[in-house]
Formats: C-alpha cells, sequence, structure tokens
C-alpha cells in the first residue's frame, strides 16, 4: 500500500501506579470477507507468521473430507482441534478421543510433551494434530511424516488456505511452528480477510468450525482465557484466536468482518488490550461485556494496569 494509506500505529502502556514503565507498538487491520481494507491502525499489509490463529483454516482438513462423518467425530472434537488449550485432563481427554475414534496410538503425536507433563495430549497443539493424523489415517496416508512440508496433508491444509486468498499455494512462505507444524507468513490485512471469510457464514465448513469454537469455548483455550472468554461472553457473535508472538484474530459473526492485530515484541498483554480497544470501538460487542474483558485483561493488579493510545482509522 501507498504510504498515504498508513496511519498511526497503537501504542499500548503499562502504568505502575500511574508511571509509564513499558510502552508497545501494535498494528492492527479490519476486512470484509472479500478482503477489503475497512480501517487500519498502522500498516496493513504489515507481515508475520500467523502462529495459532491459523488453526480454524488447518481444521477444513477434517471438515472437508468426510473425517467427522468417517469417525463419528463431534463439535467438542473439532474445537479442541482449533484449540491452544492448557492441557487440562478434560482437554487432553478430548484429544484422545479423536485418536481412540480413528485407531491412532497417542505415541503417533509429534508435538512435543511439555516440561512438567506425561504426554504429547497435553501439548497446546495437541487437538490440531490430531486432526492431521485423522485426515491421513482416513485417506491411508502416511502418520509417520504428517508435519513435513511436502505431505500431502499439509498441501491439502495450504491449499485451502491458497484458495481462500485467491494465491498460487508456492507464494506462500512457511516455517515450522514451535509444535512442529509448518505455519505461514502473511500480511496482517490477509489474516483479517481469512477472519472475515471464517465468520460469514457463507462456508459451510468454516460455518461449522466456527460453530464449534463458539459453543465449546473452553475447549479452544481454558478458563479466564482470552479466546475462551471473548466468544463465551460475546454468546456466539465473535469468534476469536490467539496466535503466539503478539498475534490475535477475531471475526465478527455474520457480518463476514475479520479484525487481526500484531504486537510488534510479541508481548500477549499488550494484544488483549488493543483487542478489547478495538471490538469497544466497532460496536461488536456491549459495553458491558468489553468492560468485563478489560478488567480481567487489562487491570493487571491494584498498582498495574494497561492503557491504549490510539484507534482504528477508516480508509
Amino acid at each position: 500500500m501507498a504510504k498515504r494509506h498508513h496511519t498511526h500505529a497503537i501504542e499500548v502502556q503499562l502504568l505502575r501506579e500511574g508511571i509509564v514503565e513499558s510502552k508497545h507498538q501494535v498494528q492492527a487491520v479490519v476486512c470484509d470477507r472479500r478482503g477489503r481494507v475497512l480501517s487500519a491502525a498502522g500498516n496493513p499489509e504489515f507481515g508475520s507468521f500467523i502462529r495459532s490463529a491459523l488453526k480454524p483454516f488447518q481444521a477444513l482438513a477434517v471438515t472437508s473430507t468426510g473425517v467427522i462423518e468417517r469417525y463419528n467425530l463431534s463439535d467438542r472434537d473439532l474445537a479442541i482441534m482449533c484449540s491452544s488449550h492448557q492441557g487440562t485432563i478434560e482437554q487432553a481427554r478430548q484429544v484422545f478421543r479423536i485418536l481412540w475414534q480413528c485407531a491412532i496410538e497417542p505415541d503417533q503425536l509429534q508435538c512435543p510433551t511439555p516440561a512438567g507433563k506425561r504426554s504429547p495430549l497435553e501439548h497446546n497443539c495437541s487437538g490440531k494434530h490430531a486432526g492431521m493424523l485423522a485426515v491421513c489415517q482416513q485417506r491411508q496416508w502416511p502418520l509417520t511424516t504428517y508435519l513435513k512440508r511436502n505431505h500431502p496433508v499439509q498441501s491439502l491444509i495450504l491449499g485451502k488456505v491458497a484458495e481462500l486468498l485467491h494465491m498460487p499455494p508456492d507464494e506462500f512462505i512457511g516455517a515450522r511452528d514451535d509444535c512442529g507444524a509448518p505455519t505461514y507468513f502473511m500480511q496482517l490485512n490477509q489474516m483479517a480477510s481469512l477472519f472475515g471469510q471464517l465468520a460469514s457464514g457463507d462456508n459451510l465448513d468454516m460455518e461449522r468450525i466456527v460453530r464449534a469454537m463458539t459453543h465449546y469455548p473452553e475447549l479452544v483455550a481454558g478458563e479466564g482465557h482470552f479466546d475462551t472468554e471473548v466468544m463465551r461472553l460475546s454468546q456466539g457473535e465473535l469468534v476469536s484466536k490467539s496466535g503466539s508472538e503478539g498475534i490475535q484474530c477475531i471475526g465478527r459473526i455474520g457480518q463476514g468482518m475479520g479484525l487481526a492485530i500484531k504486537v510488534a515484541d510479541g508481548a500477549k498483554r499488550a494484544k488483549y488490550a488493543v483487542a478489547i480497544q478495538l471490538i469497544r470501538q466497532l460496536g461488536w460487542l456491549e459495553p458491558e461485556i468489553a468492560d468485563t474483558l478489560a478488567e480481567r485483561f487489562c487491570i493487571l493488579s491494584d498498582f498495574k494496569r494497561l492503557t491504549v493510545e490510539g484507534e482504528l482509522a477508516m480508509l
């Protein structure tokens, strides 16, 4: 985009007893399902890896191939496939159920076993990995190499994302996420467009993913965590998915609008503060719900709080 389309980035300040202690710079953009930029703060074409915000689109490999019907999987199973969960007993058991239904052993999971845990089932990406393995089992593709970028399941996922963004698959820059699966480098407007399409209701496969995430938000993150609380408090009006290194994406269900946020230094606390500020500005939540979220994620203690300077500008 030309420089005249760039707007001021957002700044998040950490105040300790009213005195600025730290600052974070944040870029954000809102797009519709057709990829048109509606408003932005900073550069809409700012690039970053989408990280775990890709998970709802990786789950398209499951919803579009008959895997759910073949193995009698549920919306709870689909929700955990889209999750960055906390490794609770309930969440790990949900991942195990997917593998059980597909006759796959847990040791086929190639995500790491988290420090202090006993099984890869407890890794926050285990649901995503179980979904990939389920597709491999149904298609009779190799299970041992499912994380390689040239594996059929990864080609299937990339093809789905490329189709949504109207790009050739070979134009995407990929890298390994921390769990070993591929993730992709994208512009913020592309991330926002993906979530606009996810939330539009125009695609039955994505609509099922949204329904699973919003009906079972406790599986998508966990009690007290941002994605879970946003989806629970919005009562099905927003679909939310975080990614590491300061990525946050939110879709306005039924309106086909997506919001993508990137914190330059990767701070988790800053992306939540900005997300709350921007969904308030956009009118996507009732003010009292936004206030509740702000109390949980912006007031860090009796003497520490986050403040947001800046807002989205129309382009």
